[in-house]
């Protein structure tokens, strides 16, 4: 139960903020509120403070404008450090993670009476690696393999190296702490690339930089802050390695999952593997010649000579066993489909065919063999290093520690694909995606790629993340589909004990807008007689003086109707794809604000995230119900998984993920309390079907016209 004392607290806190800033209490923050406190505050702990039963997952939907950060920080803060736990808030956009970082919890903390410690967690890639500048600049490159193919370009011009002399300069000078995003002005990412690293090649605190390493120095703050801003890449990242790695173990925090809708598909992007057959050809090249200057050192220790020489044999071992595998996929992909541009085979059910399977099987022990004699040679490059077990200089010692991890990875990465490819798919519940695509591997090559992926993450939430925490708080706009949370929870894999709540909006909808589904002799399924309804239909649906957003399914529709209406239109839209979204947004402001219409045509990408207040957005045009183009391999294994349990995929998966989108792009009309508008859905297949009619209930309350 949530004690007294910190019911005060957190109520204390609440009224302090809004009567520091003169602000009125909302009723869904506060049911918000209360909400995540009663969750949190009453999972119950031992004496050591570990989470001793279950009930410790909260879900919230609130709408937009309803104070989400404010709610669930003033929630979880004071229970968190009541329990010595890390408060994690991980976003899934970056934008959201510096609105909180910068705006949101500064605010808090000088408002509200709350006393807490901050901190932003970033990948290592975020961060300058002195090792590799080191290299640069003493006249060296800053690594010996590449991690992936082609990812090394020529050596670095004179500009080049003249920014990296800036870096040391700055470094020295403690002007800079050696962040990307605090350097001042944007670095081109192929002179990044070269002095920054990941946790594959850094050689962690073996490295002689250790001390003045901007990355270790941010985690030694991140340890001993009590809120911690991630973001939810960031946390798989961490999970993937363990947990503890990047940030807290996941026993010692509370996580809270702002734009949760995202989390499912995050993880399963996280957790799929593909393999390169090209690419991967090349790199192992790359690594046996990489190790032949390497051997050549005649200053070298027999034991150590003769790992690498090892290492050698099995790098070549692995490559010639990937020469049989060509004519199979090459064979494979003669019964491909086209699908998005490119060709694909999808393994149904996820069975991968026995000759394929087969050679799995083989490279699976080839590349097992690599890994393990990777992380054995890891083992005793870093005794060398903390033992000084081998008479070689340090620097090539590290090099070569950085160099072999990095390998490691690289061949763990193509050794998940194989392990995946050589399993029993008929012990698989629920199955794998499997598939092979013919890519375009740029400067006009092609290449062919095997892939694997879950197709739902809640097994890996499951068993990473939510048997492991010790609470979570999970909040969106859009968590619900056709007003229950069966779809989230199904996808997330949330226990049946969590606790789901829906808080109200404070916009009064009905007041504030207008769902308008107008006349149409046309149904939507008939893409050119739709097509040429809304080419008749929008010069007079719009206010040419007004800021309009017109959401498209599809470019193809999107380009027909921007071609096809007249020019006195035309000349006011501002389409996707022709300039990049950032500076549609700011000429749409700028035309606004000189007191001019404008219309942008968008895609999927538009309708979620995309922040238009006010006179920015007063009217929302919805081309088409949101259905997912059904070409997606991971979604038809799902689909095809529910049909064989006897389900419906289409009021399964496809019904509430668009009635979810469409509630996004809607969405994109009252931003604040004050804003007012009009929803038009040319799709009357939304009155006419049933389930339309279902995704027309679950819309906010918005005054209906149907015509």
């Amino acid at each position: 139960m949530l004690s007294d004392a910190l019911k005060q607290q957190i109520q204390g806190a609440y009224r302090q903020f809004l009567d520091s800033k003169s602000l009125r209490p909302r009723l869904g923050q506060r049911l918000m509120i209360a909400h995540i406190a009663r969750v949190l505050g009453g999972i119950k702990r031992n004496q050591d403070h570990k989470r001793s039963g279950g009930d410790h997952l909260c879900v919230v939907e609130a709408g937009t404008g309803t104070g989400k950060t404010l709610a669930y920080a003033l929630a979880a803060i004071p229970i968190a450090r009541e329990c010595d736990k890390t408060l994690v808030i991980a976003t899934a956009t970056v934008a959201l993670q510096e609105q909180i970082l910068q705006r949101d919890l500064p605010d808090i903390l000088q408002h509200s009476g709350l006393s807490f410690t901050l901190s932003l967690s970033k990948g290592r890639r975020r961060y300058l690696c002195l090792s590799k500048l080191d290299q640069i600049l003493s006249g060296g490159d800053a690594a010996t393999l590449p991690l992936y193919p082609d990812e090394r370009s020529a050596a670095p011009d004179n500009s080049a190296l003249a920014l990296y002399t800036r870096f040391a300069d700055t470094l020295a000078s403690g002007h800079w702490d050696g962040d990307r995003d605090n350097w001042d002005s944007v670095l081109p990412e192929e002179q990044w690339q070269r002095v920054t690293t990941d946790h594959a090649q850094c050689s962690g605190r073996r490295c002689s930089h250790v001390k003045q390493c901007s990355f270790f120095k941010a985690r030694e703050s991140m340890a001993q802050a009590e809120v911690v801003v991630a973001n939810h890449d960031l946390v798989l990242a961490d999970l993937a390695l363990g947990g503890g790695a990047i940030l807290p173990p996941p026993e010692e925090c509370i996580y809270i999952f702002d734009e949760a809708h995202h989390l499912p598909d995050k993880v399963i992007n996280h957790f799929s593997a593909n393999f390169r057959l090209g690419a991967s050809e090349r790199w192992l090249e790359q690594a046996e010649r990489s190790i032949a200057p390497i051997l050549a050192i005649p200053a070298m220790q027999k034991s150590l000579r003769g790992q690498f020489d090892s290492l050698l044999n099995l790098l070549v071992a692995a490559r010639e066993a990937l020469n049989p595998l060509r004519p199979i996929l090459v064979e494979l992909l003669e019964g491909a489909v086209e699908r998005q541009g490119n060709k694909q085979l999808r393994f149904e059910e996820g069975r991968v065919p026995e000759r394929l399977a087969e050679r799995a099987r083989e490279l699976r022990v080839a590349f097992a063999a690599l890994v393990q004699h990777c992380e054995a040679m890891s083992d005793t490059l870093q005794d060398g290093l903390d033992k000084g077990t081998l008479e070689q200089r340090r620097d090539e010692l590290e090099q070569w520690l950085g160099d072999v991890s990095a390998m490691r990875f690289r061949c763990q990465n193509m050794l998940a694909l194989w392990q995946s490819y050589a399993s029993d798919s008929r012990t698989e519940k629920p199955p794998i995606a499997r598939w092979l695509t013919l890519v375009d591997a740029g400067q006009g090559l092609r290449d062919m790629e095997l892939n694997s992926s879950p197709i739902l993450a809640a097994k890996t939430l499951q068993s990473s993340l939510w048997s492991r925490c010790y609470g979570a708080v999970l909040t969106s706009a859009t968590l619900t589909a056709l007003g229950s949370f069966k779809r989230f929870s199904m996808r997330a894999g949330l226990y049946e004990d969590a606790s789901f709540e829906v808080v109200p909006s404070p916009f009064n909808h009905a007041d504030a807008g207008q769902l308008h589904v107008p006349a149409m002799s046309c149904d939507a399924g008939d893409a050119q007689a739709h097509t040429d309804a809304l080419i008749e239909m929008l010069p007079q649906l719009l206010d040419k003086a007004a800021g309009s957003l017109v959401l498209f399914a599809s470019r193809k529709q999107l380009n027909a109707v921007y071609e096809g209406v007249p020019l006195s239109l035309r000349s006011l839209i501002l389409a996707q794809g022709e300039l990049p979204k950032h500076d549609i947004l700011r000429q749409h402001r700028e035309r606004l604000d000189a007191g001019k219409g404008s219309v942008i045509f968008g895609l999927a990408s538009f309708a979620e995230g995309v922040d238009l207040p006010g006179k920015y957005c007063s009217h929302v045009v919805i081309a088409k119900i949101p259905f997912a183009v059904p070409e997606d391999p991971v979604e038809e294994a799902l689909a095809e998984w529910i049909s064989a349990n006897n389900g419906n995929p289409f009021m399964e998966i496809t019904v509430p993920d668009a009635a979810v989108r469409l509630i996004q792009a809607s969405g994109r009309l009252l931003r604040s309390e004050s804003d007012r508008g009009k929803i038009s859905i040319l799709d009357r297949r939304i009155v006419t079907r049933q389930y339309g009619r279902k995704m027309l209930d679950s819309m906010p309350p918005y005054q209906q016209v149907i015509e």
